[in-house]
């Protein structure tokens, strides 16, 4: 099952069966608005990939950098899933590093001119 099944494979279907993205259709969608690099190149989703091919896939917020090391069409399980590839991936940043949206209180109303510049200063101090 998790067997080498040829010596290619769709990049989009390969990164939907080892689980880097949840869904096929956002693979897809993440190939063609160039998302995904192999080897350096920005690839349509029908691209053939291989055994040992550097593949980029920027992805929820974050870049995954990962070489193949085995191919596969179906999705499988997450234990099986790791076995297909070498992450080599900057580790994601700690939650507190992401800045937390300013929340209003309800029944608030609009803000006014001087709240809008107070929440821009925040944010921009939090980049």
């Amino acid at each position: 099952m998790a067997a080498d099944e040829g010596t290619t494979t769709r990049i989009d279907s390969w990164i939907w069966s080892v689980r880097l993205i949840k869904t096929r259709s956002q693979a897809t969608a993440a190939c063609r608005a160039g998302h995904v690099r192999v080897n350096g190149d920005r690839v349509k989703p029908a691209h053939a990939v291989r055994s040992g091919d550097e593949v980029r896939l920027r992805y929820a917020g974050r870049e995954r950098i990962v070489v193949v090391s085995k191919l596969v069409r179906k999705r499988v399980g997450a234990p099986v899933a790791a076995e297909c590839f070498v992450d080599n991936s900057p580790p994601a940043p700690p939650r507190e590093e992401i800045p937390v949206a300013p929340v209003r209180d309800r029944g608030a109303g609009r803000p006014t001119k001087r709240d809008r510049r107070e929440i821009e200063q925040l944010m921009l101090r939090g980049r």
